[in-house]
């Protein structure tokens, strides 16, 4: 089964969402809103700054679809 793990730093205001542990960089998608991707471009996390200053009360996550084809 496949694990997400969410980590958030209080003091700095930070959530990450990780689907994968591996290297990877940041591309933003909207204010604040980062997709973490790998070498090759697939989407490893996420990464949301400033968690709490943005007067949030939903936030919209783009989640690719997997397909189960065999």
């Amino acid at each position: 089964m496949a694990m997400m793990r969410l980590w958030y730093d209080r003091e700095a205001d930070f959530m990450e969402i990780i689907f994968e542990d591996k290297p990877g960089y940041f591309r933003e998608l909207d204010e604040d809103l980062f997709e973490r991707v790998d070498e090759d471009g697939r989407l490893i996390g996420y990464a949301i700054f400033n968690m709490t200053r943005h007067e949030r009360q939903t936030l919209k996550i783009p989640v690719p679809t997997v397909s189960n084809a065999s």
